[in-house]
């Protein structure tokens, strides 16, 4: 992808990332946890211009969890209420054995993308998520066997040097499609210069989104879709709309990023355009 993207109008790929595994409502109350909460959200988010919702899965009690079962109930919610969207389910954690990480990819159906993480991450003070190329090989395989497009989440420059490699152990459908994470910590440090050197650095045809934690988030959407990206938004990566002020909701996240790209003149792509875009299927 390119800014020749953007000239071209190009449709915009909207992912909402509704619930994350980390925080719960105790940093914003109006992030959605139950299953039928997250069904609402994704058809909201929908109503708004998404046409993908990244879904993490919670227990009764708001802890994260990754059974198939959970998953299911949550996905049959989403197709409830919004049976058009494509479902992409985390396989992220820190700490979680191989076999775990792979239950959020055996529902019935299987969810048509699924995340991949292709490094470590830093996590608080004593936490690591290690992702190492042996955990990333397993996911993968999975998802090929169950026909799952991965999304390759790149936390910093060196992974997309991990792509790489990741690339000639692995044969990928084209288009090979990334988000480029950007924040503090383990994370690429969010300057526009960061972020062009990431785009140029990928490999030759893939497709990214960029993901921008907290205050960047918007920014960063924006500089997306100027060069010919796709954006992800939500609140597992931001609670707030603006400095003090707690989001109301993911579907408001997704209509600001939306408003941005009908400024820019650049259109939103349907469910159905975004799995075109992104060879789905």
């Amino acid at each position: 992808m390119s800014y020749r993207a953007f000239l071209d109008g190009e449709p915009a790929v909207v992912t909402a990332a509704l619930t994350g595994g980390v925080h719960g409502k105790e940093a914003n109350p109006n992030l959605p946890e139950t299953p039928e909460e997250i069904g609402e959200a994704a058809a909201a988010c929908r109503e708004a211009g998404a046409s993908i919702v990244h879904v993490h899965a919670r227990q009764d009690n708001g802890e994260r969890s990754f059974s198939t079962e959970r998953f299911q109930e949550i996905d049959d919610e989403i197709r409830a209420r919004a049976p058009d969207l494509v479902i992409q389910h985390s396989t992220g954690a820190t700490g979680a054995p191989d076999e775990q990480r792979l239950q959020p990819l055996r529902t019935d159906p299987a969810p048509e993308m699924a995340s991949l993480d292709m490094g470590p991450v830093n996590r608080y003070h004593h936490l690591t998520s290690e992702n190492t190329r042996g955990t990333v090989d397993t996911l993968y395989d999975e998802m090929r066997e169950r026909g799952i497009k991965p999304e390759l989440e790149l936390f910093n420059g060196g992974q997309v040097t991990e792509t790489y490699q990741f690339l000639e152990r692995r044969d990928l459908v084209d288009p090979v499609h990334t988000t480029l994470i950007f924040g503090s910590g383990s994370l690429t440090r969010p300057t526009p210069e960061n972020f062009l050197a990431l785009i140029h650095d990928l490999p030759e045809g893939a497709t990214f989104n960029t993901l921008g934690f907290g205050p960047h988030q918007l920014p960063f959407a924006t500089m997306g879709l100027l060069f010919g990206g796709h954006v992800r938004v939500g609140l597992e990566d931001n609670v707030y709309y603006r400095r003090g002020e707690l989001a109301e909701s993911n579907a408001q996240l997704v209509e600001r990023v939306v408003d941005v790209a009908e400024t820019l003149g650049r259109p939103i792509a349907t469910p159905d355009e975004a799995r075109a875009v992104l060879n789905l299927g």
